[in-house]
């Protein structure tokens, strides 16, 4: 008999899902904001909207070695976690209140949008090199959880 995911397994593989519409040569990310158990907002790490993908024309990080947690506005991509907050924005829906399911931990760029978004809790599959952001997560009393996703 197979298993019933718990609701972040269930989230979490989601943001799985939206991460494969990612067009980022280094981490493919996908963000899924809910309240309530419902989804209100998605959102996947790219260029912004009309502009040129990162598979398209390279990875100006990659071709700068620029390490992973560091130099994050030497990037074309908009992050997953920004992404799934500007829906939210464009569709003028409200976040306050909600919970982020990430695949990777919120650089500390994100953190500070989430923050000020009003997101109670987040919760992540992979670690990503930025105690910063945890840091500055911790001090905003924003609950934070690294789980496991479940592979149906």
């Amino acid at each position: 008999m197979r298993k019933r995911p718990s609701l972040d397994q269930y989230f979490i593989n989601i943001a799985r899902n939206v991460a494969t519409r990612s067009t980022c040569l280094r981490h493919n990310v996908g963000a899924v904001i809910v309240i309530d158990k419902q989804i209100l907002t998605t959102g996947y790490n790219g260029a912004p909207s009309g502009l040129v993908n990162c598979i398209d024309i390279g990875c100006m990080r990659l071709k700068a070695n620029i390490p992973s947690g560091t130099q994050h506005e030497k990037c074309r991509a908009v992050h997953a976690e920004q992404n799934a907050i500007i829906q939210a924005s464009v569709h003028g829906i409200s976040i306050k209140g909600g919970t982020i399911y990430c695949t990777h931990q919120p650089c500390i760029l994100c953190a500070k949008m989430l923050i000020n978004a009003g997101i109670d809790r987040i919760v992540f599959e992979q670690s990503y090199p930025d105690k910063d952001a945890l840091d500055m997560l911790f001090d905003a009393g924003i609950i934070i959880e690294q789980v496991s996703g479940v592979n149906l």
